[in-house]
């Protein structure tokens, strides 16, 4: 499971679907309706909010919306209503962590994104999912390095 905290605009359209079904897991997950993943390290900062279903319902608003820009047919009625008062903080080394951790995989996977990301990398600034403000920091401590 990977729940990214750069925008879904970098994704290219395997990773966004792929970004959308892990994210509907993770609701199921925080709601209680599986048996497995509950520890997932990527829930981590869900869990630590003071409503992890409202945030997991404005992530996944903000992955649909993203879909929603780029013509694909992604189901809203999975998103429930949320009330998000704050974004979650997300360390400076882990975005530039996963922003070159997606970068590898669209390397072999997308090349064009790969281009079009890397002309964001240039600009100096990788702007980040809705729900997430930058802080500094070091990788997070959820995060599985490779």
């Amino acid at each position: 499971m990977r729940l990214w905290s750069i925008h879904p605009i970098y994704l290219d359209r395997k990773g966004l679907g792929g970004l959308w079904r892990e994210s509907l897991l993770a609701k199921k997950v925080l709601e209680g309706q599986t048996k497995g993943y509950k520890n997932h390290s990527q829930l981590e900062r869900f869990k630590n909010t003071h409503d992890p279903i409202s945030y997991i319902n404005y992530y996944l608003s903000g992955v649909f919306d993203q879909a929603s820009m780029r013509k694909y047919k992604y189901d809203e009625s999975k998103i429930d209503s949320f009330e998000v008062t704050e974004g979650i903080s997300v360390n400076h080394k882990q975005v530039i962590y996963e922003f070159n951790f997606l970068q590898d995989k669209l390397f072999s996977r997308d090349i064009k994104q790969w281009k079009i990301n890397e002309s964001y990398r240039e600009s100096g600034y990788i702007i980040l999912h809705p729900l997430f403000y930058i802080k500094l920091g070091e990788i997070e401590s959820w995060e599985k390095v490779k």
